[in-house]
């Protein structure tokens, strides 16, 4: 990983000056390349999908870092209700208030738990947070407006699907999911810049901090919106029409597809309803559910996160749960609200 931070942007450098190079000289390979009806399709679907996702983006990285620096974890954890249902209930909607990215979640609700928090609150908290919350679901009802069902109930699963998670680990969840000793997070800054931030004096002071913590956040999540949007527009350039066709025709099949690709993309819960919204022709309605919920709840780097975080066996536990309990939500909700008999 360091060897690809270190010299991933330098070579990607390189190559775009090539690429710059290759233009510039228009030789016949050049132009035969950038006339081709499949790299035209390419680029047009690669940039909409990032100029859609782009303003939802800058109000998600706005709002996380204005909460980041004035709003205190002690407050959180004076407000966190003592009942176990009402617990649970304020866990699952506290992303209404506290709409923070996947990135800087789990440092904050470690630091939560630590402070007195209960761990079934925080990790619920963990699940819900990055899709019931006023930024997702306006991202989401945008990059769906002809089937502006798709955004209620991808909150509506969500909850539902995160409640029964609550539910169960009150129940079953007796040791500190936490693990003992203080591991290094990959995403470690965001703890260090939150803490850095509650040190500094003055409204000034404040919202300088404010504005560093958007920025090193919009450059964190841009990358992973980057990546999405080109991996999700040579898919559907490159994959032959009958492969997916067959997938789709399977809806089993289907939803794990869907599933699968939204954990290995990774992006950012502001702007995946626009990569969702780009197979709306190819899968069905209840796949792009099962997209839409499942990746912001698990995905590669959270899960690398979670278990920094949290002990082995909780994680995939939870994991394995979120899988069956995400895919059997997406099956029933298609034949309930979009395909009703």
């Amino acid at each position: 990983m360091r060897i690809i931070y270190k010299w991933g942007t330098p070579l990607l450098a390189a190559g775009c000056l090539v690429i710059l190079a290759r233009i510039w000289t228009r030789d016949g390979l050049t132009d035969l390349i950038l006339t081709n009806p499949s790299i035209q399709s390419f680029k047009i679907l690669f940039i909409s999908i990032i100029l859609e996702a782009f303003p939802f983006i800058l109000l998600g990285v706005l709002f996380s870092a204005l909460l980041q620096v004035f709003v205190s974890d002690k407050m959180i954890a004076r407000l966190t209700p003592k009942n176990p249902v009402v617990g649970v209930l304020f866990g699952s909607l506290l992303g209404l208030l506290l709409p923070l990215c996947e990135c800087g979640m789990i440092p904050v609700v470690r630091r939560l738990i630590r402070k007195g928090m209960p761990a079934y609150i925080g990790l619920v908290f963990i699940f819900a947070g990055p899709i019931i919350n006023p930024v997702v679901f306006t991202s989401t009802f945008t990059a769906f407006r002809s089937e502006p069902l798709m955004a209620y109930s991808r909150m509506g699963l969500t909850f539902v699907v995160c409640v029964l998670l609550g539910l169960l680990l009150y129940r079953f969840l007796r040791k500190n999911p936490l693990r003992s000793a203080h591991p290094y997070s990959i995403h470690h800054h965001h703890e260090h810049s939150h803490n850095h931030s509650e040190g500094r004096n003055g409204l000034r002071g404040r919202i300088s901090a404010t504005f560093a913590h958007a920025s090193d956040e919009f450059f964190d999540i841009g990358k992973y919106l980057i990546m999405g949007a080109f991996i999700t527009a040579a898919l559907q350039t490159a994959l032959d029409r009958q492969l997916l066709d067959s997938i789709t025709d399977q809806p089993f099949v289907s939803h794990i597809f869907m599933m699968v690709l939204a954990f290995a993309l990774s992006l950012c819960s502001t702007s995946d309803a626009f990569v969702a919204s780009s197979f709306s022709g190819l899968f069905s309605p209840g796949a792009l559910l099962a997209f839409l919920v499942f990746g912001p709840m698990v995905d590669l780097k959270s899960t690398l996160m979670l278990f920094s975080a949290f002990r082995t066996k909780v994680v995939l536990t939870i994991i394995a749960f979120l899988f069956v309990a995400v895919l059997m939500g997406s099956m029933v909700m298609e034949k309930l609200v979009f395909y009703p008999s």
